[in-house]
């Protein structure tokens, strides 16, 4: 009877500890919240109201081609992304940062997603970041061009950009200047805060410290928050006698800049606008509010291929992406760079979780992240999605271009805007 005893017992304690080993290889799939056998929830805050509404396109594009990965057949032969369904679900936090802190705390702790992604706005992703890093959500391909969301990670490694840097950016600017326009008489108006800082410094950088105390003689610092228009900014560069305007300030305010020159009868021969303000749409709107002779002629970056752009109507892409607009967000413009900006966006996130692989994880997913060398086919030919473990600037390409009659063209090479070695 003690042999058969405690045989009897060494089974049950075999089968005690097989059990857990059993629900833990089912249960892989499900380690981190918002994974599931079926489903990948993420989620993000835009500014679908306020001063920065002009925005909006871009959670609605991501939404229509994470609708498009759900139904299609991937890679593995299964829809959506190794079979689950990508469920996006983001709030409207007015470009509020006090509104994304308490939305974000939502989608965590109440909504349960697996990540961030794309959240907008440099000081709304300020505000959030401590959060996240501290709960370990990925906080990835955020949107803006800040350099610190690439260069901060040792502080806060589960934080990731997306597009080129505004520092970058703000070289490509400078140093255009500094080659063929070395008589430049500079104006800026810039938004006060790290997004308009940020063209600053890599502006000042490139044009050299000699040149930038020659060639810049106005500078106005313009509040995003308020409510107010640049107006009384851009009368005092007028009076600077200027005529070279960089235009450094969101959309919104980029837009009325144009109208309030001609209503100021200031022409200046050369205008740089930032590449966040330079879309087809938003193009049209500095159209009606001003006039043609002064908007024609605008300088700015690209970094993606422009829908609006007679030099891609053959593209595959871009073939690709009017079929699945009218598809799938048939209400949206697509000319309107921002909802091609957020088809490349949710691109590069879906491929990012191929590369987690079958079971992700959080920290597998930013390890997918940091792995990058790949051509992407919404960003200009020659340009690569590129990290590593000390790069998280993951695009860096970039050109300058002109606009002219209602279209963007090209008006220089592809440059790396943060040349490695």
């Amino acid at each position: 009877m003690r042999r058969v005893s405690l045989a009897g017992l060494a089974l049950v304690g075999a089968l005690l500890l097989a059990i857990p080993s059993a629900f833990a290889k089912s249960d892989v799939v499900a380690a981190d919240p918002g994974i599931t056998a079926t489903s990948i929830k993420i989620g993000g805050t835009f500014p679908l109201t306020g001063a920065a509404s002009s925005y909006a396109p871009i959670p609605q594009s991501m939404k229509a081609y994470f609708s498009y990965i759900n139904a299609r057949k991937g890679p593995d032969g299964k829809r959506g992304i190794y079979g689950r369904q990508v469920i996006f679900n983001y709030y409207d936090d007015g470009y509020n940062p006090a509104n994304s802190v308490q939305l974000q705390r939502k989608l965590v702790q109440e909504d349960k997603v697996f990540a961030i992604v794309g959240t907008l706005g440099t000081e709304v992703n300020q505000a959030v970041q401590p959060f996240l890093n501290a709960s370990k959500v990925p906080h990835v391909l955020v949107s803006t061009g800040a350099s610190e969301f690439g260069k901060d990670y040792k502080k806060y490694p589960w934080t990731i950009g997306w597009q080129p840097d505004y520092v970058a950016e703000g070289r490509l600017y400078g140093t255009d200047i500094r080659n063929n326009k070395p008589n430049a008489k500079i104006a800026i108006l810039y938004q006060n805060d790290s997004y308009g800082r940020d063209y600053v410094n890599g502006f000042k950088s490139a044009l050299g410290t000699a040149k930038v105390k020659s060639q810049i003689i106005a500078e106005q610092a313009y509040e995003l928050v308020g409510g107010t228009t640049p107006a009384s900014q851009l009368a005092r560069l007028k009076a600077s006698g200027a005529d070279t305007l960089m235009i450094f300030v969101t959309p919104t305010p980029t837009i009325q800049t144009y109208g309030i020159l001609r209503a100021i009868a200031w022409s200046p021969p050369t205008i740089y606008l930032n590449s966040v303000s330079a879309t087809d749409y938003f193009m049209g709107l500095a159209l009606r509010s001003s006039n043609a002779d002064l908007v024609n002629g605008s300088i700015s970056a690209q970094y993606l291929k422009d829908p609006a752009s007679p030099a891609w109507r053959n593209d595959a892409t871009v073939k690709q992406y009017l079929s699945l607009m009218a598809k799938y967000n048939p209400r949206g413009s697509v000319n309107d760079g921002l909802n091609f900006y957020g088809f490349a966006k949710a691109d590069t996130f879906v491929r990012a979780m191929y590369k987690a692989g079958k079971n992700p994880t959080r920290a597998g997913l930013m390890r997918a992240l940091l792995a990058f060398n790949e051509a992407s086919p919404y960003l200009l030919p020659g340009a690569r999605l590129k990290t590593s473990a000390t790069d998280h600037f993951m695009i860096s390409h970039q050109r300058l271009m002109r606009f002219n009659n209602g279209v963007w063209a090209a008006a220089g090479p592809l440059v790396d805007g943060r040349p490695r070695g």
